[in-house]
């Protein structure tokens, strides 16, 4: 089939990479000629694992175009997706700016019947705006249809190529079997493609997405809760998600969700309940606990070095050698300066923490992504410089995108132990694969102090216990 993406962000570009793969003609349209230039010569403006040797392959063959003229794009093409942002407004809805002015430049290059798709994410009823629109300025046949993308930065590629599930509303029987025909490639294994009215189909995403953030958000209250109460979240994961009315899945507690999606879309989502007046208490909560978890690992770090730990800490002989744990009088008081007030509240206090240097591995908001979009680091890094702390950080690929965040504020190391060098304490805020099984002995002897914040809760107390480390993760000791 031809087909015309209009967009090239992460949504856009992946969706068209992935249709060229399956041997259809994509033309990708953006306004910005310098990322047309770039795209054009095989190299990706995103990191996704896979994404730009699948669109250097599809260049070399042909079926894969990037331009400008979108005009003479639409012309060539029978299916058109709209692929552009919707940022969120200041009162969290989204801003269909991008979209209608998409779907206007197709209404006026119109040279026969066309499908437009909704690839975006868009609040309930945009197909509706969009097909009123563009039935103003065409006499040409047309449908409007919505096919919301359901892709995970870092795992697009396999997403796309083997969903789950495509959605895909419309009210036009001939459109829905187009549609069904074109993910036919996508779907042999048996995922089901699910043809419904668009307004379900545009609800579906956020209702999806809603449902994982809540998930996280859950167990991050779960997780805090263990903390007061002196039970192992590992240990509550582990049994909850065993239950296979609820899997195990986004069961994972740590500091706080981010990215392009979770965030906007569950604005986006409560403002959808305010204008219509039916207010989404509980999508409501869990954006409430969500910026409040992102505040977790800064009052840890703040309650821990304002304590008496630390002296007794710098007092103790400085043996890099030494693995044995920690006196138990040192760990006593460490967790119980970590047991005063609520665990989920950084307490604001002006410089406490001037003079300390922290180890920070993991900047974007999730692994195999370069995006920083709502990551936690932003609000983790920010508040420890707000108390005079000194970061030196780390990250396989965020780093280009942090500094546009922190400019000279932090230190950017070319290794994860380069980050550790005189560091007070490692703070890991993203699980990326090198940083799951470093070398211990290396840590401990780079480090100032063996102190170790681990917001995913990634590694395994009791062992870095038994080899001299104070340990303090995510409702776990």
């Amino acid at each position: 089939m031809r087909i015309c993406i209009i967009g090239t962000g992460y949504v856009g570009l992946v969706s068209g990479t992935c249709f060229a793969e399956m041997g259809n003609q994509v033309i990708c349209v953006d306004i910005d000629q310098a990322k047309i230039e770039q795209l054009g010569q095989g190299r990706a403006p995103i990191y996704e694992p896979g994404l730009e040797e699948m669109i250097q392959r599809n260049l070399q063959e042909g079926r894969l175009n990037f331009t400008t003229g979108l005009s003479e794009a639409v012309r060539q093409s029978r299916i058109i997706f709209i692929a552009v942002g919707t940022p969120a407004g200041e009162d969290g809805s989204s801003d269909l700016s991008y979209v209608m002015q998409a779907a206007r430049h197709v209404a006026g290059a119109m040279n026969g019947q066309k499908i437009l798709v909704n690839k975006s994410t868009v609040p309930v009823g945009t197909a509706e705006m969009v097909r009123a629109q563009v039935q103003q300025l065409t006499s040409h046949p047309f449908e409007v249809v919505s096919n919301p993308e359901f892709l995970k930065e870092g795992a697009a590629i396999d997403d796309f190529l083997r969903p789950d599930r495509v959605v895909i509303g419309t009210e036009s029987r001939q459109a829905g079997q187009l549609m069904r025909e074109l993910y036919a490639p996508f779907t042999r294994t048996g995922a089901p493609v699910l043809i419904m009215d668009t307004r379900s189909a545009e609800m579906s995403k956020y209702a999806s997405n809603a449902m994982l953030a809540c998930r996280i958000s859950f167990m991050n209250e779960i997780a805090n809760l263990c903390e007061h109460l002196g039970a192992n979240v590992s240990e509550v994961r582990s049994a909850v998600g065993a239950d296979k009315r609820i899997g195990r899945s986004f069961l994972f507690p740590g500091v706080g969700y981010g990215g392009s999606c979770f965030p906007k879309d569950i604005q986006a989502l409560i403002r959808m309940g305010q204008e219509t007046g039916y207010p989404l208490e509980l999508i409501e909560t869990i954006e409430r606990v969500n910026e409040r978890q992102k505040t977790v690992l800064v009052g840890k770090i703040d309650r821990l070095f304002t304590s008496k730990a630390i002296p007794m800490l710098e007092k103790l002989p400085a043996d890099p050698a030494e693995t044995a744990p920690l006196p138990e009088q040192l760990l006593k008081v460490a967790y119980q300066a970590q047991a005063v007030g609520n665990s989920s509240t950084a307490p604001a206090r002006s410089a406490p923490l001037s003079g300390r240097t922290f180890a920070v591995w993991g900047l974007s908001f999730k692994p195999r992504t370069d995006d920083m979009r709502e990551a936690p680091s932003l609000g983790i890094i920010g508040n420890l410089l707000q108390r005079g702390a000194a970061i030196q950080a780390y990250d396989p690929e965020a780093m280009p995108e942090a500094r546009k965040a922190f400019g000279d504020s932090i230190r950017y190391c070319d290794n994860n132990y380069q980050a550790l060098q005189g560091a007070d304490a490692l703070i890991l805020i993203t699980e990326w694969n090198v940083f799951r099984n470093p070398d211990f002995e290396r840590v401990k002897r780079l480090l100032r102090l063996p102190v170790i914040f681990d917001g995913r809760n990634q590694y395994n107390p009791v062992e870095l216990t038994r080899l001299g480390f104070l340990y303090i993760g995510i409702g776990t000791r």
